[in-house]
């Protein structure tokens, strides 16, 4: 079980007395309005996603850099769209301090069920980039690579960066079953995500692109939403 974090109720149904994790765990509560969505918005691109759209904590390592969370997808049924247009991540700039302070995105292997080693950027080091929406939702971070050759698993991750609380954090979910899709590296190892509040489905998204395969027909939606809903 991952300890050391600093986390946030988004929903009532979620909020939990602080006491009991008080060692580990600064907790608050907030009241927030419906969430910024936006749409890929075109028949070239396909998001791919574990989450229920409904986000109910708000998470945070006290200890950040090096800390990182992701979720593994397989292609293997939508060959059209190699091309990983955008991560999406899901956050809120105004807790735990009330402003955007950057993280980094990369992505990772994913080979015999456990990730592996970063493949994009290349150079190993994760892009830093820093959330725009002025509320709690999606902010969306450009990768625009093509996977290479072959590979159809891969997980897209999100580091916190920075230590709380002047960092940025991600969002699980409200759906009580973990879908065992979301993992985190903390204290330098991967393990299926975790947490105290039971909760594990980590909002992170990748838009898919087959617009640079000229000349290929877009695969069916409905074998996108066969696997991942």
């Amino acid at each position: 079980m991952l300890k050391a974090r600093a986390v946030i109720a988004v929903t009532a149904a979620a909020l939990l007395a602080g006491e009991g994790y008080a060692a580990d765990l600064a907790a608050g509560r907030g009241t927030f309005g419906p969430p910024n969505v936006a749409s890929p918005g075109r028949d070239t691109t396909r998001e791919l996603r574990w989450d229920s759209g409904t986000a109910s904590w708000l998470v945070a390592w006290y200890s950040g850099a090096g800390s990182w969370v992701g979720n593994d997808f397989d292609i293997s049924t939508i060959k059209t769209y190699p091309f990983v247009r955008t991560v999406r991540v899901y956050s809120y700039p105004a807790w735990p301090n009330r402003s955007w302070d950057g993280c980094r995105i990369g992505i990772y292997s994913f080979a015999r069920g456990v990730p592996g080693a970063m493949i994009w950027p290349t150079s190993g080091q994760g892009k830093f980039v820093k959330g725009n929406m002025p509320g709690y939702g999606w902010n969306d971070f450009a990768v625009n690579w093509a996977l290479p050759r072959g590979v159809r698993t891969f997980l897209p991750a999100v580091e916190q960066f920075y230590n709380y609380p002047n960092c940025d954090a991600h969002a699980v979910d409200n759906n009580r079953s973990f879908l065992r899709h979301s993992w985190a590296y903390h204290q330098g190892v991967w393990q299926p995500n975790s947490n105290e509040f039971g909760y594990y489905n980590v909002m992170l998204r990748v838009v898919m692109d087959d617009e640079h395969n000229p000349g290929v027909a877009p695969t069916s939606i409905g074998r996108v939403k066969a696997l991942y809903y």
